[in-house]
């Protein structure tokens, strides 16, 4: 099987999905990781489109990329001019990138009704685009927009736009899937067909409008393509583009192509949420291969299983794609989960404990509770079991008031009494709300005695109301995020006083950091992928 070249455009396609917006600095943070993972290619941008991005392609030029070839991206010949005078060519050559890629249409309709040119003259102006470039010892690589919809509008027309590149010296020739609305039969046949009839390097740009993106750019590397382009996560416009972090392990792990080194593919998990967290964007927990729940057993048959033999219900080991498999803890578990997840915090429980736990789970569901998103709730809940467990500190009471004065507005006050070993601890604390008092009163009480509870901060607080229907009645379920530095746990409670609900995952929030290190900065259970 043959390389197959990867060709990253997160930096343009990629910037053009609804909500991304990356700053110079961004892009070249992204541009180094992609380079330092052996991306073969970066498509930096567009330099005759905006100032950020001929900014990027000025310090870009100082970088010393290690593996990968950088390339600059731009239309080829404006209708009526000369590739000496023509500003956007111009742009390209100035931005004195090894690689340019130059687009151009393919689709009879968009040459005539978008260029309003003749179908001639779109042919020099492609072949002159490309030729100007190679005089200049670049590397052109040449992507033919529309292809896929232009070759079953005029597939004798599609195919001269192909031959002129060609002809003129286009390194690598790109069928690109635009629209996105494509089949995979569809591509595969196209791209075998102009396989058979054209001998230059062929290259797949599909996009995701028919959520066959992925599944387009295999059938066109099965029909001869080896040069693929795509983004990280799937980033781009509309719906977005192919997503590499699907397509590079479907190549190399399923179909036996070589993308990355072994040791890079491995960051690829790594890479998918570092480029999540630059572009500011929550990273889609059920992404393939990449995704915190890509791994994650959640049935009790299926984890039994597993802990016999992990192929039984996983289709790779996760490590070759820097992923790790996760077990969660929930109603549908069996006692292999309680045990499995009891390991994995470094807590011994006998298979009794596990039943009565497990037991004790499903009871708490039952009222609301959640436990395969609050997994230090389990911890708590498990080494509560252990044989002579003390707790770090026992809630006695507590009472929150909130009320309006005037010229004052809103206040919320907490009182919290608690026994910390044989001292009782009663303190009182104001917050901007309910929730933020009593946190505030019970570190009060804590604080002293654990200093280190100083470090842990709540960074996230969610309610949900689970029986809507009941109005102000219902029960709900309240969900805390903790950290403390790179370390982060989640806690549930539920109850039908959203104050009650949000002091039990409070108060399992604390004793979880208490119980298990997480106090002390950088100690607490490790951060899943997308936590780091």
């Amino acid at each position: 099987m043959p390389n197959i070249d990867i060709y990253d455009t997160t930096l343009r396609d990629g910037t053009q999905r609804e909500g991304i917006s990356l700053s110079v600095d961004d892009k070249l943070k992204i541009a180094r990781r992609l380079d330092e993972i052996g991306i073969h290619y970066i498509e930096g941008g567009w330099p005759g489109s905006n100032p950020k991005d001929a900014a990027f392609f000025e310090k870009a030029a100082r970088l010393r990329f290690e593996q990968a070839r950088l390339a600059s991206f731009g239309f080829t010949l404006r209708k009526g001019e000369r590739v000496e005078t023509d500003s956007n060519l111009q742009l390209l050559l100035r931005s004195e990138t090894p690689v340019v890629t130059l687009v151009g249409k393919s689709w009879d309709l968009h040459v005539e009704r978008v260029l309003e040119v003749d179908l001639e003259e779109n042919l020099e102006m492609i072949a002159k685009s490309v030729a100007y470039f190679k005089r200049h010892g670049r590397e052109v690589i040449y992507d033919a927009e529309h292809f896929f919809d232009g070759y079953k509008a005029n597939p004798e027309y599609a195919l001269l736009t192909l031959y002129a590149a060609a002809q003129a010296g286009a390194d690598v020739l790109v069928l690109c899937d635009t629209n996105g609305g494509s089949m995979p039969w569809e591509i595969e046949a196209a791209v075998r067909q102009v396989a058979s009839v054209n001998p230059a390097k062929l290259g797949v740009h599909t996009h995701d409008d028919g959520g066959c993106g992925v599944a387009n750019t295999l059938a066109a590397v099965r029909a001869g393509a080896v040069h693929v382009q795509g983004t990280i996560n799937g980033y781009g416009e509309r719906v977005g583009n192919a997503n590499l972090c699907t397509i590079i392990p479907d190549l190399q792990l399923k179909m036996g192509y070589t993308c990355l080194a072994p040791e890079n593919l491995a960051r690829l998990t790594e890479l998918a949420h570092f480029v999540a967290e630059v572009a500011n964007l929550p990273h889609d927990r059920h992404q393939p291969y990449v995704g915190a729940s890509a791994f994650a057993h959640k049935g009790g048959i299926h984890v039994a299983a597993m802990l016999k033999d992990a192929r039984t219900y996983q289709h790779i080991n996760p490590e070759l794609v820097g992923n790790r498999p996760r077990t969660l803890v929930s109603e549908l578990s069996g006692k292999g989960n309680v045990l499995d997840k009891a390991r994995q915090f470094g807590v011994e429980v006998s298979s009794e404990q596990a039943r009565t736990a497990l037991a004790q789970i499903k009871a708490l569901e039952a009222q609301g509770f959640v436990f395969e998103s609050a997994e230090a709730s389990v911890s708590v809940l498990l080494q509560q079991m252990q044989p002579g467990y003390k707790p770090p500190f026992e809630l006695i009471d507590f009472m929150v008031v909130v009320e309006h004065r005037q010229g004052r507005g809103l206040l919320a006050e907490a009182t919290v009494k608690v026994r910390v070993g044989d001292q009782i601890r009663h303190t009182v604390a104001e917050g901007n709300g309910p929730v933020s008092a009593l946190d505030s009163a019970l570190r009060k009480a804590l604080e002293d005695v654990y200093p280190k509870l100083r470090e842990v901060r709540l960074t996230d607080y969610k309610v949900r109301i689970l029986d809507s229907e009941s109005g102000t009645h219902a029960n709900v379920r309240v969900l805390i995020d903790t950290r403390n530095g790179t370390r982060r746990w989640s806690t549930v409670g539920a109850s039908t006083n959203i104050i009650e609900a949000s002091w039990r995952a409070l108060a399992d929030s604390l004793e979880f950091a208490l119980l298990n290190g997480g106090a002390s900065a950088g100690s607490a259970v490790p951060a899943s992928p997308e936590e780091k």
